[in-house]
This record gives C-alpha cells, structure tokens and sequence, in this order.
C-alpha cells in the first residue's frame, strides 16, 4: 500500500514512468492476445491474466522509482545540505560561542585565584623579613608583653586566607575548564566556519573570520605554555596571561561582528 500511495507525489518529470508501464503491460496484452486469437483460451486471457497484470503495473514503478530519481529531489529544498543549511543548525555556533565567553572569564578566575595562592606566599614570605625577633630574659621568657605587631597581624590575616584558597582546588579546577575550553573552542571555531561554507558555498574574509582564527590559535598557545608553568616558569605565567587576557579583549571585540551575522542568518534563512 505505501509503495502504491508513494506514486502520488511523483513530480512532474517522473509522472510519464506510469504511463510507459501501462502502454507496455497493454503491448503485451494485446501480443498475447493476437497469438490466442483463434483459440477458444481468448476470454480466460482477458478475465484471468489482464485484471492481474495491471495490478502488477503500479507496484511495479513505485519499485523502479528510486532508479529514475534525481538525486537532488530527494533532498531538502534550497540546498544539497538539507538541514545542515537551514537556520536551527546556523545558530548553534552564536549560542555556542556566547556560552565560551562566559565560560572564558570563568577560567579566567580560577586562573587568577590559584595566582592567588602562589603570589600570597610570596607577600607572606617577605612580611616574615621585617618582623624583629622579639628579646627574652636569661630565663627563656619574654621581656615584652604578648602583643601582635602589624605585620603578624597581617601575616596571620594571610596565612588564614592562603589556606582558605587551597581549600578551593583552583589549580585543579583551572587547569580543568583551560582544557574544556580548549577542546570546545577550537571545535565550534572550525565549525562555524564549515556552516557558513555550507549555507553560502564560501567564506567572508573580515573582522569576525580573522578575529575568530586569532582567537583560535592563542588558545592553543596559552595551552602550550602548561608545561613550562609546571615546573616554575615565571614568563611562562606571564605570557599565559597575557596571551589570554588579549584573548578575551578579541572576543568582546567579535560579540558586535557575531551580532551582524545572527542578524543575517534570521534574514536569509528558514525554520528549520
């Protein structure tokens, strides 16, 4: 029945495919008729053979349908690429994007809070210089009263928040979301470039394309720089900061550019 039914849609092209079938079950009909002509067989022909060959007709060209198909009917209308050309596939790589952007000042502050860690033993460090070794009696007892001084105050006040940081896994969690942002950065990068190539058949060199691929290529070099961090590398730190703190300047940079091509996507393409 679905193979039947399925002949109602044939377009325009393909609507002779039924007839030639037809002219060619009646030829053979009539051929086999012509032979039993004079022979008394010619009625059971016409009341037992005909009514069955012309219910195979119709099953008959829904199964050679696929074979005189285009290629291109089958597929979505206004592209080759179906959906992959429509406006629901377009807009994942805006959301995407959008969502890296807050994802990036997020890294960027658990970044910036393992610093923490590692700059507030340093500030303890020196602060413990400039305290002066209090003096005690030839009987081992202070000769001034039990009294903080500034900088142990201060020093304390440190130590009580180093150990407050240490207790929030910042180097773990950084070095987590730096590789969560990496991997879905450079993906949806390279993936927003292939979707304008699917919807348009190119690219558009500007500021969006150039800013993305920069973008791109200092994740991987702020990644790059892991290792040497690792092991104590001061300017490793400091160009991973700067690299993605110039990173992140390009992205709000871009956000205006993104905002023109969503614009442009809503206008030049459909649901789905």
């Amino acid at each position: 029945m679905a193979a039947t039914l399925s002949l109602v849609k044939l377009p325009p092209q393909l609507r002779p495919l039924k007839n030639n079938i037809n002219n060619i079950t009646k030829n053979t009909i009539n051929l086999l008729l012509s032979k039993h002509s004079s022979s008394h067989q010619a009625p059971l022909l016409t009341h037992s053979i005909i009514p069955h060959l012309k219910s195979v007709s119709l099953p008959l060209s829904a199964i050679t349908l696929p074979f005189f198909l285009d290629s291109k009917d089958a597929l979505a209308a206004g592209g080759e690429f179906g959906l992959l050309e429509g406006r629901s596939f377009a807009l994942i790589h805006p959301i995407v994007m959008g969502s890296l952007f807050a994802y990036t000042l997020y890294t960027g502050y658990l970044g910036w809070q393992w610093r923490r860690v590692r700059t507030i033993q340093n500030e303890i460090t020196e602060l413990k210089k400039e305290v002066k070794p209090v003096p005690v009696t030839p009987d081992g007892t202070s000769s001034q009263p039990l009294i903080s001084s500034p900088v142990e105050s201060k020093i304390q006040q440190l130590t009580e928040e180093r150990k407050e940081l240490i207790k929030g896994s910042y180097r773990d969690k950084h070095f987590n979301a730096g590789s969560i942002l990496l991997a879905f950065g450079v993906f949806e990068s390279i993936g927003g470039g292939v979707n304008t190539w699917l919807r348009t058949g190119k690219l558009f060199p500007g500021p969006h394309l150039f800013a993305g691929a920069a973008i791109t290529v200092l994740w991987a070099a702020a990644a790059a720089l892991v290792p040497p961090m690792q092991k104590g590398n001061d300017t490793a730190r400091s160009l991973h900061i700067a690299l993605n703190a110039v990173n992140v300047l390009l992205f709000i940079w871009q956000i205006p550019t993104g905002l023109d091509i969503v614009l442009k996507v809503f206008e030049f393409t459909k649901w789905p």
